[in-house]
């Protein structure tokens, strides 16, 4: 994290003036950061830098991707009063949106652990957090997937409805030898034709487990399936992934990984 991005999330929180605790004595202090919830620590990285930033001196024996219990303190604090409170918020911020990301991707990874489809985001981030978001992602054992629209060419539904599958791969294949061509798709029929045009990926858009079997079913049967890479994505929740898990995708990639209101509830407690 940079210090203009430190800067920025703290100026967000404390405002131009903050009277109060400039007009409080500032003492030293010591305090400690325990979760409320059993989850995987996420954001750790972050919330260390704000210390740094602030002069406050902490301990912790922890990783980000470690597994922490409710009640076990985290990270151990010692400094100025003042940076100390000015700091709480922000920092709790980090662990907190970043740990329950983390978290709920961990469920999800082991769940489907035996299958071997990799669990991945998608860019439904909130915006100027994404980059955060997607390590929280990585750091639960998911994939980041793109972080915007130069790391691949996704050619979506509505991409073809106005250019057409075949003028919409053209023009991705023009963009570049070096990114990987991805299309939606919503049915076997256009499986297939993407497959036949070259597509690396082929995402299997909103659409239920069986009809998924039922692409791979054909993709299979024309000797397509091993030149390419099968992703499923939209309406999948914890509650069926499994069921997806299971229809012989590669990736299955999940907003609610990112856009729910997830957390992981922190505390800060003054010693």
């Amino acid at each position: 994290m940079k210090i203009s991005e430190i800067e920025s999330f703290l100026g967000e929180d404390v405002g131009d003036f903050d009277i109060f605790h400039d007009l409080l004595p500032d003492k030293s202090v010591k305090a400690e950061i325990v979760p409320k919830q059993d989850g995987v620590l996420a954001g750790l990285e972050e919330a260390i830098r704000i210390f740094d930033y602030c002069g406050i001196s902490y301990s912790c024996s922890l990783m980000d991707g470690d597994t922490i219990a409710s009640g076990e303190t985290t990270i151990h604090l010692e400094g100025s009063s003042r940076a100390i409170l000015r700091a709480e918020r922000v920092s709790l911020n980090f662990l907190g949106r970043m740990s329950g990301i983390a978290t709920i991707v961990r469920l999800c990874v082991e769940a489907v652990a035996q299958t071997g489809v990799r669990i991945a985001c998608t860019r439904k981030t909130t915006p100027g957090f994404r980059k955060f978001e997607k390590k929280a992602v990585a750091i639960g054992g998911g994939d980041p997937h793109r972080f915007n629209l130069t790391d691949a060419v996704m050619i979506k539904d509505n991409h073809i409805r106005v250019y057409g599958m075949d003028t919409a791969y053209r023009c991705a294949r023009d963009a570049g030898f070096m990114k990987r061509v991805e299309i939606e798709v919503e049915n076997a029929e256009d499986a297939m034709h993407a497959a036949e045009l070259g597509a690396d990926v082929i995402m299997f858009d909103n659409m239920n487990a069986d009809s998924i079997v039922e692409c791979i079913s054909s993709l299979k049967e024309n000797g397509l399936r091993d030149s390419v890479v099968l992703e499923a994505s939209g309406g999948i929740t914890t509650d069926n992934l499994v069921l997806y898990a299971k229809t012989g995708v590669d990736v299955i990639s999940m907003g609610a990984l990112t856009h729910p209101s997830l957390w992981l509830d922190f505390g800060l407690d003054v010693e």
